[in-house]
């Protein structure tokens, strides 16, 4: 039977697998409603409106589904991981209590202007608060990130009896790995908001919506992505230089390299076998890895073999890297091949909406691979070099974990059915409902005439 260690990590990766879905299109979503307020504003065209009102319900989807199960997380700090918060909660501690007052007081507070105060507040009023909710997210992803960099690359802190104790509160925010974790999340986010607005317009426009919000925010989307996506490559690799640094282990299993070399292959295909230490069935590209970590095609990367004992799986950590770089790659030709069909022929093609609908929720198998490279590239520590996932597991029978893991993995599994479920009724509803001839306030009574009728 599996252990209390691996049932306490499967249980929290599912998790915060499931929560991380939601923030990652929050943070970005939020800014593009700005974005819309302020056209509104600029223009007095009200086609951002109908862009605000539309996309509003489904920020207000997801923040919730986001809010119910961050909670959830936090509880398992305490019944998964007791020795976590022995260690490190002098540093945890304040770092999530800072994330929390952020996301109440900015978000949650000024969220309720914004879904119950369009038509009770000023229109400018209302664009602030649109502004400090975007704000929120964006610190709530700081706080965040700010304590995973930390327990990934750990600095500013001494040991006292095993004990960690902040030295340096600034060392410890801004440790060597936040800046490229922290900009690599927030364009990850930028990239995932994107593909959504443009999958959703893509359906509105193949289920015969023609009218212009949906071709506003497919046109957006697209060029957004465009642009957002080489850049979020650039601070990849940024970061993987960083990691190369700092977590010479991780990328090792990245690379599936086991013995210290010069020129290293990067392997686009390979079975890594960790018992017998050794890659079958390589397919690479000579020099290539080297090249990439070292900008020397003769740069040395450190294998897995000198970390016998102290190195991360390799299997999910490999594969994780490439289903990200090549769900990427894929993001980056959709969205380049619909930006230039637009600005050629000002519509997209039936084919190239379809694939972009397909493409929906993309964005979030890109992060999750992602944050699996990050995560599992982390083990056997849960603080690097400081405290092993092991010494922090907790010390209850298997079978309690197993059932409560069983419990999570269902309820998870409705929610996201339910989710993906609600956001393509709500773009049907949009197709059939939303006239650009009637006023907002017209469109809302049709729309609940409707209802009322069904």
């Amino acid at each position: 039977m599996i252990d209390t260690v691996m049932l306490s990590r499967v249980q929290f990766a599912l998790n915060i697998s499931f929560h991380i879905l939601f923030p990652t299109i929050t943070i970005a979503l939020c800014w593009a409603l700005l974005f819309f307020k302020i056209r509104l504003h600029q223009t007095g065209d009200e086609v951002w409106m109908r862009c605000y009102r539309f996309w509003v319900k489904i920020f207000a989807l997801t923040f919730a589904l986001g809010v119910v199960s961050g909670i959830t997380m936090s509880f398992q700090f305490g019944s998964n991981w007791p020795g976590f918060m022995a260690r490190v909660g002098n540093i945890a501690g304040p770092l999530l209590g800072y994330e929390v007052l952020t996301a109440f007081f900015l978000e949650a507070t000024f969220l309720g202007v914004m879904l119950f105060g369009i038509d009770r507040v000023s229109p400018r009023m209302h664009t602030i608060a649109t502004a400090i909710v975007a704000l929120g997210t964006t610190a709530s992803a700081f706080w965040i990130l700010a304590l995973n960099s930390w327990m990934q690359t750990p600095t500013g802190f001494e040991l006292r009896d095993g004990v960690a104790f902040p030295v340096d509160w600034w060392a410890v925010i801004f440790n060597p790995s936040f800046p490229y974790r922290f900009f690599h999340m927030l364009l990850a986010s930028l990239i995932t908001a994107c593909f959504l607005l443009m999958g959703v317009s893509a359906y509105r426009l193949l289920k015969g919506d023609h009218k212009p919000a949906p071709r506003i925010t497919l046109r957006l989307g697209a060029l957004v992505a465009a642009i957002a996506l080489p850049v979020q490559i650039f601070v990849g690799d940024l970061h993987g230089l960083n990691t190369f640094e700092h977590q010479p282990a991780k990328v090792a299993a990245m690379e599936g390299v086991w013995e210290t070399e010069r020129g290293a292959s990067l392997l686009l295909f390979a079975l890594p076998d960790e018992e017998a230490r050794e890659n079958h069935f390589e397919v690479g590209i000579p020099n290539m890895a080297s090249w990439i970590l070292t900008h020397e095609a003769d740069g040395e990367i450190r294998g897995l073999n000198e970390f016998r004992g102290a190195h991360p799986p390799v299997a999910p950590v490999f594969w994780s890297f490439r289903v990200m770089v090549g769900c990427g790659l894929l993001m980056l030709l959709i969205s380049w091949v619909l930006s230039w069909q637009l600005w050629r022929k000002g519509e997209a093609s039936p084919y190239l909406l379809k694939a972009s609908v397909a493409m929906t929720f993309s964005g979030w198998l890109a992060t999750l691979a992602g944050w699996y490279v990050s995560e599992i590239g982390r083990q056997p520590f849960l603080v690097q070099g400081v405290l092993k996932t092991s010494e922090a597991a907790t010390t209850l029978p298997e079978g309690n974990v197993l059932f409560s893991l069983v419990i999570y993995a269902t309820l998870y599994g409705g929610l996201l059915w339910a989710y993906i479920h609600t956001v393509f009724l709500m773009a049907r509803k949009s197709a059939r409902l939303e006239a650009p001839e009637n006023s907002d306030r017209n469109e809302a009574l049709e729309l609940k005439a409707t209802m009322t009728g069904a």
